[in-house]
């Protein structure tokens, strides 16, 4: 993975019940998010996503694309034109900076409309991240052994795993 390598693009269909249930996933109780009368009461022709399910499908398209032990750092993120049912919106990304095991990633969501979401996400890679040097090295999950057998001695800071859990902490 090198700086200016482009991202597989990300085809997402805008349904009502994408929007509805990423609000009420996000507890976004807001009537704009799932009623479309009071949506057009307030000056929308209908119901529209919210940034916290855009902000969701910006990480699924990251995570997507290194894999699920990649772990989000920094997601910053600006809305533009609303995602409204019957739409599509397509993720692209592009690296703009690789270092220490760490990417950024200029992403862009856009819609019949225009761009839905622009932004930048920080992502700390795993090893067998594509593009990594380390994953050409890797064959399996497993953490790197040693010959040492391991200690059983009192338990201390030093003796915690050294491989990242796949739940966040």
């Amino acid at each position: 993975m090198r700086t200016g390598d482009e991202l597989p693009p990300l085809r997402i269909p805008i349904t009502r019940t994408l929007i509805v249930a990423g609000a009420l996933a996000s507890r976004d109780y807001q009537d704009v998010h799932h009623d479309a009368e009071a949506a057009k009461e307030k000056g929308s022709p209908d119901i529209f996503m919210n940034i916290l399910t855009t902000n969701g499908l910006v990480g699924r398209y990251i995570t997507d694309h290194f894999g699920p032990r990649a772990r989000l750092r920094k997601v910053a993120i600006r809305l533009g034109a609303p995602n409204y049912p019957g739409d599509e919106m397509v993720l692209t990304g592009e690296v703009t900076a690789v270092a220490e095991g760490s990417a950024e990633i200029a992403v862009t969501g856009r819609n019949g409309i225009g761009h839905h979401v622009t932004g930048k996400v920080t992502v700390q890679l795993p090893t067998d991240a594509p593009g990594s040097d380390d994953a050409r090295k890797r064959t399996t999950d497993r953490p790197a052994t040693t010959d040492s057998p391991p200690t059983t001695d009192t338990p201390a800071a030093t003796d915690a795993p050294t491989t990242t859990p796949d739940t966040p902490r």
